[in-house]
């Protein structure tokens, strides 16, 4: 049986009456993605502990015209989320995309991490995906939707000094491939994006060591994320697409001053 034809337009990767969470959009890759969406015709729920960044946040999106919801909390409290999410898909009537974008870290042998610092890390990176999903999925329309989560190269290599969060990526990778699986009869995809080297408030600017010649932007991990929303990526998903200038291809290998590739 030959599959029917799909004419690609430019229209596909148009987010057009679709509506967006996005977690963690204050500032950084959260507030690039909360725009991108908004530039790109989708109305969006963003949600942060910085009530004055995302204020600002929020204020950008309804500059593109498009309705933005906002929530003031912390996604590590399950309900919160819950609460928050409720009232998104209740005035939207629904909600089509989810992107998982609130996480952090902080530097610490694994050893010197307490048993609450554990318990944070878990919440946050981890516990905090699986919240926003399970409110969420009530509202995703029977057409199907999209649920990116944001994970790091770290979930793909060892991250001596970020032990629990590097893990807690890697729990988000696997889950992702599971829920991609379980969620495929409803037609929700379920993706992660994996960055690298993004200057960000939070890490300042990084020294570029990419194979890429240049270091990474917020709206690098933003166009992926639109990608991933959009109906160019509706055959797309359990895979992560890295956003990495190459530093996962490149494993160990580095570019030397002269030129030449050293392991």
């Amino acid at each position: 049986m030959i599959a029917s034809v799909v004419v690609l337009e430019p229209d596909a990767v148009r987010l057009d009456g679709r509506v967006a969470l996005v977690t963690g959009a204050a500032m950084g890759i959260g507030r690039a993605v909360a725009l991108a969406f908004a530039r790109f015709g989708a109305d969006v729920a963003a949600c942060d502990r910085d009530a004055d960044a995302l204020r600002d946040t929020v204020s950008h999106v309804e500059a593109t015209g498009r309705r933005a919801w906002s929530g003031v909390f912390d996604v590590r409290e399950g309900a919160a989320v819950r609460d928050f999410v409720s009232r998104v898909g209740e005035a939207a009537g629904r909600i089509d995309v989810l992107v998982n974008n609130a996480g952090g870290g902080f530097q610490a042998r694994f050893e010197e991490v307490s048993a609450k610092g554990e318990d944070a890390l878990v919440r946050e990176n981890f516990s905090s995906v699986t919240s926003c999903v399970r409110a969420v999925l009530p509202f995703v329309p029977a057409a199907g939707g999209s649920i990116v989560n944001v994970s790091s190269i770290e979930a793909w290599r060892a991250a001596p000094g970020y032990a629990i969060y590097a893990a807690m990526k890697a729990a988000v990778e696997s889950l992702t491939r599971s829920l991609a699986l379980e969620l495929a009869d409803r037609r929700i995809c379920v993706n992660c994006i994996a960055p690298d080297v993004i200057p960000t408030p939070g890490i300042g600017t990084p020294p570029v060591r990419t194979p890429l010649p240049r270091a990474g932007h917020v709206d690098d991990v933003a166009g992926a994320a639109v990608f991933l929303a959009s109906d160019l990526s509706g055959f797309v998903t359990g895979t992560t697409l890295h956003v990495d200038g190459g530093n996962r291809a490149a494993g160990g290998w580095r570019r030397d001053p002269e030129g030449s590739w050293q392991p």
